[in-house]
């Protein structure tokens, strides 16, 4: 994958942006990056698309995607690699089948889940214990961006890998 070429485009459509943020887990940060302007773009998520793929490598790994956030990650992903996904809600649907996990999935299944940033990696954690509980068998967490504000090791505790496409700090790092 080429790192830098993704680091542009994500730039190139102003999708990090400085100044004062809140962040989903309820701390603040001096920089934003704003999945939905690059999973709106077309460039950016045929890239990420490519990176995923490559990631994935060969087999029959079906995808996971979190609702709602990285459902067009996931979406892109699936059409690049011919591959299947789900969808783990964050929470349960009160009409409908009121299903956790949309889409067909089978006991002992592996599935890897595609997310778009990762902070605390708590979204992942949710949707791996969702996946694992409707018997999927789930290692593996690839996301975009790595914030590098501990995702990594709450994963781990979880027996989940996290791997990245980009990092903050090669994101930031001629800031």
């Amino acid at each position: 994958m080429d790192t830098q070429r993704l680091i542009d485009a994500l730039r190139e459509t102003e999708a990090v942006r400085f100044g004062e943020f809140e962040l989903s887990h309820g701390g603040t940060s001096d920089y934003y990056v704003d999945k939905y302007v690059f999973e709106t773009d077309p460039t950016s998520l045929s890239l990420i698309a490519e990176a995923f793929a490559e990631s994935l490598g060969d087999g029959d790994t079906k995808l996971a995607g979190v609702a709602l956030g990285a459902v067009p990650l996931v979406a892109v992903t699936s059409v690049e690699t011919g591959r299947p996904y789900v969808i783990a809600r964050k929470q349960r649907k009160e009409y409908g089948t009121a299903n956790l996990i949309e889409g067909g999935l089978e006991a002992g299944e592996e599935v890897v889940i595609i997310e778009d940033i990762a902070t605390t990696g708590q979204s992942a954690i949710d949707a791996a214990e969702a996946l694992r509980e409707a018997g999927a068998v789930v290692e593996r967490v690839l996301v975009v961006v790595d914030r590098e504000e501990g995702a990594a090791a709450n994963l781990a505790e979880h027996d989940l890998r996290l791997e990245a496409l980009v990092t903050a700090s090669e994101l930031l790092a001629d800031r």
